[in-house]
Order: C-alpha cells, then structure tokens, then sequence
C-alpha cells in the first residue's frame, strides 16, 4: 500500500524530515505518548467538540474508517449543511476538514485549534489543507482559524461564543500554498528513500513555533553524556559544533569562544570534576530567614476554563507540601495539603496554606515565577486573603538562584538546574522508581481523579509533592556542608 500523507505528517515533515521518515520506515522507535501528552490531545478534542456547538445543523461525519470516510462526505457534501471531518484524498493526500462551510457555491474551511493564537504552523496545517479540497474541485472562498480567545474569562455558565474567536487567515494561507506541490514531492521521495535524511536541528524557518525536539522524539541517536546540546543556552551554537562533528562538551576547541557559565561546563569536563563558588554559595545562603518554609505547589490547567475567574490554561492549584525549619539546625516539620472534592480547589488551597505559613521567614521555592503568579491569582480572585498573600509574595527566596548562576555545578546535571537534575546529582537521592515522578503526571492523574472518575492517587500525589520539598531541605543542608 502506497504511503499517505496526512496534514499531521505534513506538518512533521516541514519540522524534521528525518522524523518524518522515521514515522513510515521504523514506526517502531516512535516513542510512547507521555499521561500528559494524552491529556492535551484530549482538551485539544473537547475545544473541537465545543467548536460544533456553533453550528447546530451541521453533520458529524465518521472518521474510523478511511473509505467511509470519503464516501460519507461525497454524499453529505450535497446537502448544503455545513460538515465535521469531510475527507478528501489526492494523489496519496488526505485531509479531514474540522469544519467545512458551504457558503452558496464556495466553502469556508474552518481549523480549530486549542491554542490562543494563530500560530505559522497553523497556517501551513490549513494550506495543505486547501491544496487536498481544491484539488479534488472545491472552490474554497475563505480560510478561518478558530481557537481560544484569550481574553475571555469564565463567569457563570460557559460562553462558547466568547471563549472561541475567529480569524480570517486566507492571504497567509495562500502565501505558504507557493511551491508546496514541490514540498509534497519531497517528502513522498524522504518517505520512499532507504536511508533517512539529517535530523532536523536547524528548524525550517517558515515554521516558528514548532513542537518537534529532535532529542526526545529520538532523531539523534547515540549522543554521549553531556553533548554539546546540554551547553548552557547552546542553541545555535550547539547546532553549528554538532554539525561540524563535535558532540561531546570536552571537545570543544579553546578557540570556540563560550561564554562564563559554558566554560565551567567544558573545565568540569575535561577535569571531571564539580564547580563550586563558594562565595555565591554564601551570599545565597545569607538570604534565609528563619523560620524557613520550603514550599512546592502542584496545579492543573485545562483548555476551556472550569471554574469563574479562569482564563484557558489558567493554572489551578491544588496541592501544596510545606516543610518547616523553625531555626537553623532543627529538624523540618511537614505539612500538606490535598484538595479532596469535585468543585473548585483554589480556595480550600489558600485557606489551608494561610493556616501553616506564619508571619516572618523566608518562604523558600524552587523556580519562583510560577508559585509568585499562582499566589498573585488567588490574591486577585480572593481579595479577601490579598493582604496575608501579598506579605508571602515579599518573604520569596528561589532556591533555583545557586544553580542557574552556576555556584555549583556538577556534569551530572548535564547542563540542568531543573531540580529533578540537581537533587541526584548534589545528595545522590533521585525521583525515580516513584508511582508519581513527575508535575505533568501528577496534574492529569489529580484531574482524572476528582473530575473524570479515574482510580484513587492521593497516596502517590502525596509522596511525590512532599519530596519536592524534602529535596530543597536536603538541597540547603548540602550547601551549607559544601561552604563548611
């Protein structure tokens, strides 16, 4: 059977054609979709599901089968009603409409997507579009993305109207159709090739904001340890070293000019051994308070906003683990929070968080932008707790500090400072072989739990938050051993 081409594979093909062979010659190596990566593809149908709602008489045509596919939507295409999922096949092309509608003897075609903006990427997923339907004799009048509006915010019942937003995006559509018959060609003629082509390091500039990383959908096989990729903000510095055949940090010549933090990097290489700037080290330490409270926060988000006061994506806390040191020297006490309902969390989260933060003391975080805009949106949607939340906001110590600016530096972290990374590499304690081990994880299986009858995790949701802030406990106490 011939290969075909989707507007999915399309879309693949334009980010990294190695991928793209990769999909229809070793399907095998194609990784296993992440519990998060499921989730997002699941909002991404509800936004489409949603999108329907606007078109009351439209017909919903079925998607399982190709051939019934094509035959349904030759048949509906008759009766003058805008359609779900038409399919149209060219030349060992195909794409499914999201919405087609007809406007007297022309078509609208009509992309949803579950972003908040149109994105280039978008634009070329509906010029391959157009290319299928016109091919197959469609005179398509006007080309539309649908997506999130983000301005709109949630106050009483849904408003499928003000949520989703229209643009119109037929010029930028017609702009990326030029040569895209000589695209298709050579991505039939990557498909058919033995060999695959280069990974796609360097994107095509006509996609932006692609979602394709070489590294994880494994593109690039058989890179050491600490790569050239692991190079602090690398980025196109570590493309042209790849491409000239360095792959590992230690080989790159003294002659390359690397900035501060990737010469640390290099020398921790090629004497293999730690970084450590004491003095930094000293200077973050001296901005503890006691008593320190090592907090963590664990939020889920959803594409249409569940609950008043939520934008899409807006992040909803839902748990918290707070350890305690009272003084310096003294044991950390533990305390936590689960939400444990079906409503809404946010302030059952605050309230229990009020209950076990005291006045005074630095409130230690690791990456402090996102708990200071979580606590900035309780306060703005809870006025009442503004003036207890905003006393926090000021008492933020971010743990992240040392690391990013490299006051300790160990290979093991392979160019993170992600604490995931610097826990095993500074204590030798590690998140792995955890039922939970990860955010993404533990936001869908807290969703799925309390809103979509999924089994019962709090055991798990509970251990994992709770070592979050044990590693920043145990990450201090390792500094302060460090500096004596």
């Amino acid at each position: 059977m011939n290969p075909i081409l989707t507007k999915s594979k399309y879309i693949l093909g334009l980010e990294c054609p190695k991928h793209l062979w990769i999909t229809f010659n070793q399907p095998e190596k194609i990784r296993k979709v992440t519990l998060a990566e499921e989730f997002k593809f699941s909002e991404g149908n509800k936004v489409g599901q949603l999108a329907k709602t606007l078109f009351s008489d439209g017909i919903d045509l079925p998607v399982g089968n190709y051939s019934e596919n094509l035959e349904k939507t030759k048949e509906a295409m008759k009766k003058g009603k805008p359609l779900f999922e038409a399919g149209f096949a060219f030349e060992n092309c195909f794409s499914r409409a999201d919405i087609l509608v007809p406007v007297g003897k022309e078509w609208d075609v009509i992309e949803v997507k579950s972003g908040t903006e149109v994105k280039d990427i978008n634009v070329h997923d509906v010029s391959f579009q157009k290319y299928v339907y016109e091919s197959n004799g469609l005179k398509i009048r006007k080309c539309f993305l649908m997506h999130l509006n983000k301005e709109y915010f949630r106050k009483g019942k849904l408003d499928a109207k003000k949520l989703l937003v229209k643009e119109d995006v037929t010029s930028q559509v017609n702009l990326a159709m030029k040569d895209i018959k000589e695209r298709i060609d050579k991505m039939f003629k990557i498909i058919s090739s033995e060999k695959p082509p280069k990974a796609g390091l360097l994107i095509d500039k006509m996609i932006k904001e692609g979602n394709h990383d070489c590294f994880t959908e494994n593109c690039i096989d058989d890179l050491p340890e600490n790569h050239v990729f692991c190079l602090y903000r690398g980025n196109k510095l570590a493309c042209e070293l790849f491409e000239n055949g360095i792959m590992h940090i230690k080989d790159i010549p003294q002659h390359v000019k690397l900035n501060g933090k990737q010469n640390i990097q290099r020398e921790c290489e090629i004497k293999k051994k730690v970084y450590v700037d004491k003095e930094g080290i000293k200077e973050f330490l001296a901005t503890l308070k006691y008593p320190v409270y090592y907090l963590d926060f664990e939020t889920f988000s959803t594409a249409i906003p569940m609950f008043d006061g939520l934008e899409s994506y807006s992040q909803v806390p839902f748990q918290f683990s707070l350890h305690i040191a009272k003084k310096e020297g003294s044991k950390a006490e533990h305390h936590a929070f689960l939400y444990d309902g079906i409503g809404d969390p946010r302030e059952d989260f605050a309230i229990a968080l009020k209950k076990v933060i005291g006045e005074k003391g630095t409130v230690l975080v690791y990456n402090q932008s996102f708990e200071i805009g979580r606590l900035k949106e309780l306060a703005e949607h809870f006025p009442e707790h503004k003036e207890w939340i905003d006393n926090v906001l000021k008492r933020i110590v971010d743990l992240l500090v040392p690391f990013r600016e490299f006051s300790y530096y160990n290979p093991k972290q392979q160019g993170s400072a992600s604490i995931k990374d610097v826990l095993p590499a500074i204590t030798g304690k590690s998140y792995k072989g955890m039922e939970i081990g990860d955010g993404g994880t533990a936001s869908v299986e807290f969703y799925n739990m309390c809103y979509n009858n999924g089994k019962d995790v709090r055991e798990a949701l509970l251990r994992y938050c709770e070592l979050d802030t044990l590693a920043e406990v145990m990450i201090v106490e390792k500094l302060k051993e460090i500096v004596g």
